[in-house]
């Protein structure tokens, strides 16, 4: 999830002058063979391959050899589903996880005669499927620039690991954009003396940039990892896209107070909220004694920061969807 609202700052500070990302590799790919029942290769099996992946690519398909082989090359890494059928056969799938630069080796498929109405499944595991859609998670960048990690667009998305969660707080805060929108806000906090302790010229622009970036690592690892990790939370925010306006507004709304568990149960996001009393107090060590919050002004950040956090959801769940490119096409009727 974008950490705070100046998320939608950072769109109006870097405009469209975005920088080009590495492409994602395509040196990806599938072979196997078909074989029937009794281990007598299958020739002219039709085999269909369709990837979770962003659009495009279409489904392909293949036909098996006369040695009951097929293969798929240049592909993408990500979930896939292989569909193999024939005539007089019953379908059959196979489903897994591909990664990059793998040549994947799918278990050899045995038909099956019609009337057996049997179907094989090979599934990846759950980890599997959870390390696949976090890759996913860590290209997400909203006008294919400012860092959207901590949101995920996978219904039913199996939960972080805690080195996960710590993983994404650590790329989020070494991020460029992140650096360059710290000393953008610095700037501003400069221009505005905020912070008037701090003085003017270069040292206190270098006070005002350490003093930014501090909250930042505070509230980031603080609330998405340290806590998250210690009450088995998920610190992200997950893309609901169906329904109606309404439904859609309420939950992202709920979102700013409520978050996922792991073990896949809504609860109160105590990671939040005590990382919202975690990160002032601990701000108190570094800024100026005429600008620490007490206790008052603490219960009135976190009002402030629910308010701010309700809104960010409102915005993922109306808008950067549309802003955040080659996204996995987990559900094609989502708007």
């Amino acid at each position: 999830m974008l950490q705070s609202l100046r998320g939608a700052a950072w769109v109006a500070f870097l405009g469209l002058a975005a920088p080009v990302w590495p492409q994602q590799s395509l040196s990806a790919s599938i072979h196997g063979v078909v074989v029937d029942r009794e281990g007598t290769v299958c020739e002219g099996a039709h085999i269909t391959l369709a990837q979770a992946a962003s659009v495009p690519p279409p489904a392909r398909s293949a036909t098996s050899d006369a040695s009951g082989r097929f293969e798929f090359s240049g592909l993408p890494p990500g979930a896939f589903t292989l569909i193999i059928s024939a005539k007089g056969f019953a379908t059959q799938v196979v489903t897994g996880v591909l990664h990059s630069g793998e040549s994947y080796n799918a278990p050899p498929v045995a038909m099956l005669v019609t009337t057996a109405q049997s179907e094989v499944r090979v599934s990846a595991s759950q980890e599997e499927i959870a390390q696949a859609q976090f890759h996913q998670e860590e290209k997400q960048r909203v006008l294919g620039v400012i860092p959207n990690f901590f949101v995920s667009y996978a219904p039913g998305a199996p939960p972080l690991t805690s080195k996960q969660k710590f993983h994404l707080a650590s790329v989020s805060l070494i991020d460029p954009i992140t650096l360059l929108s710290t000393g953008f806000f610095a700037g501003i906090e400069q221009a505005d003396n905020s912070f008037g302790a701090y003085g003017q010229g270069a040292q206190g622009y270098a006070k005002r940039y350490a003093a930014n970036y501090a909250d930042n690592v505070a509230g980031t690892m603080i609330g998405s990892a340290m806590l998250p990790s210690l009450f088995k939370q998920d610190p992200r925010y997950f893309y609901k896209g169906t329904g109606s306006k309404r439904s859609r507004f309420a939950y992202a709304v709920a979102m700013s107070v409520v978050c996922k568990g792991d073990n896949g149960r809504w609860q109160a996001n105590y990671s939040g909220i005590v990382a919202g009393f975690a990160s002032g107090a601990i701000s108190n060590l570094y800024y100026p004694a005429a600008d620490r919050n007490g206790v008052s002004v603490t219960f009135e950040n976190l009002g402030v920061g629910t308010g701010e956090a309700a809104v960010e959801n409102l915005f993922q769940e109306f808008f950067l969807r549309r802003l955040t490119p080659k996204l996995l096409n987990y559900n094609s009727s989502t708007p």
